[in-house]
């Protein structure tokens, strides 16, 4: 599978704050958070679904990942999204090590594989 999605018991607006604290754990943080349901609606399109995309980056991995390859940046920064859904809250992200595959090298694969273990234990322990 190429995303890692789980559902929470709290609304969107709770889990964002939680989310952004368990990133710092891990020394991430959120570049960009952008509201897609508020976006469309300013341009006049009738969307009602919340989704949240938060653009994520730990700038030590963001320079190791460009150092390994640098057409490894057309996937930087790392996305997670919180988006509600028949009235239940999820979190997700595409899997780094999904769209690196793309990317033929090996080395860059394993760090890949650690950045998507510590985002997937980042989402995780919101629940």
């Amino acid at each position: 599978m190429f995303h890692h999605t789980i559902d929470v018991s709290l609304s969107l607006e709770k889990v964002i704050p939680k989310l952004e604290e368990s990133l710092k754990s891990e020394q991430f943080g959120v570049l960009w958070q952008f509201d897609i349901r508020e976006k469309l609606q300013e341009k006049g399109v009738d969307f009602n679904q919340k989704f949240v995309v938060l653009e994520v980056c730990n700038p030590k991995e963001a320079k190791r990942v460009l150092e390994e390859e640098t057409l490894a940046g057309y996937f930087l920064p790392c996305k997670i999204v919180v988006y509600e859904e028949n009235g239940q809250t999820k979190i997700g992200l595409p899997k780094p090590t999904a769209l690196i595959s793309m990317v033929n090298n090996e080395q860059l694969k394993e760090i890949a594989a650690d950045i998507e273990k510590r985002l997937i234990k980042c989402i995780d322990s919101v629940l």
